[in-house]
């Protein structure tokens, strides 16, 4: 069985990983400012999800999952390695459980599982905005 494509999605999530950062920095000092934390954050769900699928879609070939099941394998590995980064990094910076528990919390604003869900999925989307679709 190779599993190759799951050790390049290990390293394609580390480059997500990498712009996602640079974003919350960005977004933290240049949009934070003007819209608020949670709006600021709100935004920051839905042009990070952008981003994600624009490096999806420019590794997805070199990842070289082709099935739907591989696709949705590198989704998986990409969810559980963000959401450890995500609670990792909130905690190392300070941030209480209730905050970080509160970004996915759709009643307190929270659209932080719209952009887990994008991240999951966005493997088997490349593929398919790539002609590639998804074998079963």
């Amino acid at each position: 069985m190779n599993t190759s494509y799951l050790v390049r999605g290990v390293l394609a999530w580390m480059l997500i990983a990498v712009a996602e950062t640079l974003h919350g920095v960005a977004r933290g000092q240049f949009l934070r400012p003007i819209v608020g934390d949670l709006a600021s954050r709100q935004i920051g769900v839905f042009t990070g999800s952008a981003m994600i699928l624009i490096i999806a879609w420019l590794v997805i070939r070199w990842i070289g999952a082709v099935t739907r099941s591989e696709l949705l394998a590198v989704g998986a590995v990409w969810l559980l390695l963000m959401l450890s980064f995500e609670v990792a990094l909130g905690r190392a910076l300070g941030a209480s459980w209730k905050r970080i528990v509160s970004d996915y919390d759709f009643r307190q604003g929270g659209l932080m599982l719209v952009g887990m869900a994008v991240l999951f999925l966005s493997p088997l989307i490349a593929a398919r905005l790539r002609g590639g679709g998804a074998r079963q």
